[in-house]
This record gives C-alpha cells, sequence and structure tokens, in this order.
C-alpha cells in the first residue's frame, strides 16, 4: 500500500503587502505640506498676543508640537498666566514622549542619531511612520514627513509674524483655531474602538465644564484625567465580568490533545471508500 503523505491543514500568515516609496513619499509630502501650512495662522496668532519676531520663530524652531504652540499662545491671548499657559503647553507636549518609546522600537536609529530623531516625533511623523508595514518605509516616511513639515512650519510661521500687521486683528479672522482644528483632524481617524470614544467624548465635556470655571490653561490639564477614568472603570467591569458565577473561560481551556500517531487530514484512499 503506498505510504500516505500528511496534509497540514496550518498555513503561514500572507506577510504584509509591500509599499512602494513612491507612495510613501507621496504620503508624507501630503501631510507634510497639509499641515504645515498652519504655521502661518501660528504665526500671526503668535504676534497678535505680542510675542516678537523672534520669540516668535524660536518657538517654532525649538519647540515643534504645533498643538502645543497654539495652546501656549491660545492661553496668553485670553489673558492666562505666562506660568499656567507654559504649564499647559508643556504637558500638552509630553504626548510626544509617548510617541517617542513607540516610535524608537519601530525606526530602530542608532543612540547618535535618536537625539535628533525626537525633535521630530510629532502627530504627524507618528501617524505617518507607524502606518509603514516595514523598517525602511517607516524610515523613509518619519524622515520626509519630519523634514517636510520642518521646513514649511517654520518658513510659513515667519511669513505669518510679518504679515500680522497686514492682517490688522486676529481675532476677527479666527486663525487661531487652526492649530486645533488641524489636530482633530488627525486624531478623529484614531478613535476606532469604544473605548477610545468615550475618553475623548469625556475629556471635551471636562473642559467644557471646566472652561468658565478655572484660570486659562488648566481646564486642558483636567481633561488629561479622562484616560485613566475611563481604564479604571474598564478595569473594573472587567474583573466583574470575570468572577460571575457560571462564567466559562474559554482562554484558559486547554485544546484537546492529539493522539499518537493519529493520521492528519488527507485525500479519500480506495481503501477508505472500500
Amino acid at each position: 500500500m503506498p505510504e500516505q503523505t500528511e496534509i497540514r491543514t496550518t498555513e503561514r500568515a500572507a506577510p504584509p503587502p509591500a509599499t512602494s516609496d513612491a507612495a510613501v513619499i507621496r504620503d508624507a509630502l501630503g501631510v507634510g505640506i497639509a499641515v504645515g501650512l498652519s504655521g502661518f495662522a501660528f504665526g500671526v496668532t503668535s504676534a497678535g498676543v505680542g510675542l516678537s519676531l523672534l520669540q516668535t520663530c524660536a518657538l517654532s524652531l525649538l519647540v515643534f508640537t504645533g498643538a502645543s504652540q497654539f495652546a501656549l499662545v491660545g492661553a496668553l491671548a485670553a489673558g492666562g498666566n505666562p506660568l499656567t499657559a507654559a504649564a499647559g503647553a508643556f504637558f500638552l507636549g509630553a504626548r510626544n514622549a509617548f510617541y517617542g518609546l513607540r516610535l524608537s522600537a519601530v525606526l530602530g536609529y542608532r543612540a547618535t542619531v535618536k537625539p535628533f530623531a525626537a525633535h521630530w516625533v510629532i502627530d504627524e511623523t507618528s501617524a505617518v511612520t507607524l502606518a509603514q508595514p516595514d523598517r525602511r518605509t517607516a524610515r523613509l516616511g518619519f524622515t520626509v514627513t519630519g523634514l517636510t513639515l520642518y521646513v514649511l512650519w517654520n518658513l510659513t510661521t515667519l511669513a505669518g509674524a510679518l504679515g500680522a500687521e497686514a492682517l490688522g486683528d486676529t481675532e476677527a479672522w479666527g486663525l487661531d483655531a487652526a492649530g486645533p482644528a488641524v489636530f482633530l483632524a488627525l486624531l478623529a481617524p484614531m478613535l476606532k474602538d469604544t473605548v477610545e470614544r468615550i475618553a475623548a467624548g469625556l475629556a471635551v465635556v471636562l473642559v467644557m465644564v471646566t472652561l468658565p470655571l478655572l484660570p486659562t490653561g488648566v481646564p486642558v490639564l483636567v481633561s488629561a484625567l479622562a484616560a485613566p477614568a475611563v481604564l479604571v472603570v474598564q478595569g473594573r467591569r472587567g474583573r466583574g465580568t470575570a468572577q460571575e458565577p457560571g462564567a466559562v473561560r474559554t482562554a484558559d481551556a486547554a485544546p484537546p490533545a492529539r493522539q499518537e500517531g493519529t493520521p492528519g487530514i488527507r485525500p479519500a484512499t480506495e481503501e477508505d471508500r472500500a
């Protein structure tokens, strides 16, 4: 009788589809140019609240976190204390540290390169980098996005600060809303599950409730409590479900042991049909 060959049903997962360099560069340039143009709004707003040309350009060159920069000048424009405004901007920019922890493993740069790359770790570069299937395209997306956005953001900041006087009253143009609008546009597609949407919604409620009660800049800090609050509630609900009587934990159930010598799935032979 001919020897029967076992046919294994377990298949290896298909590798992720390759992404061409042209597609990565196109996406990176699109993000860099679209967001970089809003640096003009920051330059105008910063000059409108009384910051000098040097101070405005230094914020874009050295800080380079658009949402934090807008938070700072927005708080100053509302009459907030400079220290409170700086604290709000600092804690808002602290999210980039968490991006850096993830990007460090993805990009795999040497220790000598990391301090320079860290300056470009922002929302936009993180989004483009993490969308890539491998390290090579991730580095390409990070570099093109960071370079495009950094150069264009600083040029448009300079142009906005120089043109602030020609525009007159900056509040009438509503340019201070450009930064938050861009940030929300980048954040919204990332809210993919219910927990993330609830955390974002709770943060909005906290800001709206505390805005008329607390000094300028503090409501932003209070809204950061939304994420741990939602996670605590979710953890308690998870423990309560696991302790319900009669609950079956399928994850702990061991798969049935395969008997020694049991043949795998194979085509039917003439002997089987007989």
